[in-house]
């Protein structure tokens, strides 16, 4: 396979004989010197088998969503190799935000105290880059770069807030109440949306019954006892 794009947590790869996109879950996972967050944009560090819980994790939130009608890029996956297949499409580097609390970078950004209610949610729209700090980003400025057209930027949000509301709710039936997420997005010859990438704990903050905020590593573990 051809590596298209080498993540922190994934390699993107094409298949050239069959012309579909892989993405390699890897053992790494985000965080600083040991200490795993899913909201720092460097790795803190790899765990053994955290690369194939994820793929079994994404592999049913895609196939909710998709029975919920929300169009994503999963077409299966080999669980055993952490590979999984997907649409081949345009994928602009950015990231869709939604908060139901104030938790984070924002807390960090603004002044914040953690655990405030946003309601109706807030929506936030970042640009994937690190040494920039992913900063947020208008609708104009990413029509300008080229890399939405026009009303692909309010469709995305859309999609984001259906993605929360099935997430929510497949969450708290684990006990677990979602505080924030992230996707990303995609788009093909026609300009359909799809989402892409990944749904686990890696793109979710959540907090238990007992009000403890689990790290990706201990939260993919407890999902992946109840799925």
């Amino acid at each position: 396979m051809k590596t298209l794009y080498d993540g922190k947590t994934k390699t993107v790869m094409l298949d050239e004989a069959t012309n579909v996109v892989n993405l390699f879950f890897k053992d790494s996972a985000t965080g600083e010197n040991g200490y795993f967050d899913p909201g720092f944009n460097t790795v803190g560090g790899s765990v053994e088998g955290k690369g194939k819980i994820g793929l079994q994790i994404s592999k049913h939130f895609f196939e909710i969503m998709e029975k919920n009608g929300i169009p994503t890029h999963y077409l299966g996956a080999d669980v055993d190799k952490c590979l999984m297949q997907v649409r081949k499409l345009t994928v602009p580097k950015l990231e869709f935000v939604l908060r139901y609390f104030t938790a984070g970078s924002m807390c960090r950004r603004f002044s914040l105290e953690e655990g405030i209610v946003f309601d109706p949610p807030y929506t936030e729209v970042t640009l994937k880059d690190d040494e920039q700090g992913d900063p947020l980003i208008s609708e104009r400025l990413c029509i300008m770069k080229g890399m939405l057209k026009p009303g692909q930027y309010d469709e995305a949000l859309g999609i984001l807030v259906k993605v929360g509301e099935v997430l929510k709710k497949e969450l708290a039936g684990m006990g677990l109440t979602l505080i924030d997420f992230k996707i990303e997005v995609g788009y093909d010859e026609n300009g359909k949306m799809y989402v892409v990438d990944e749904i686990t704990p890696d793109i979710w903050r959540v907090r238990d019954e007992k009000g403890n905020i689990p790290n990706q590593i201990d939260c993919a573990k407890l999902i992946l006892e109840k799925i």
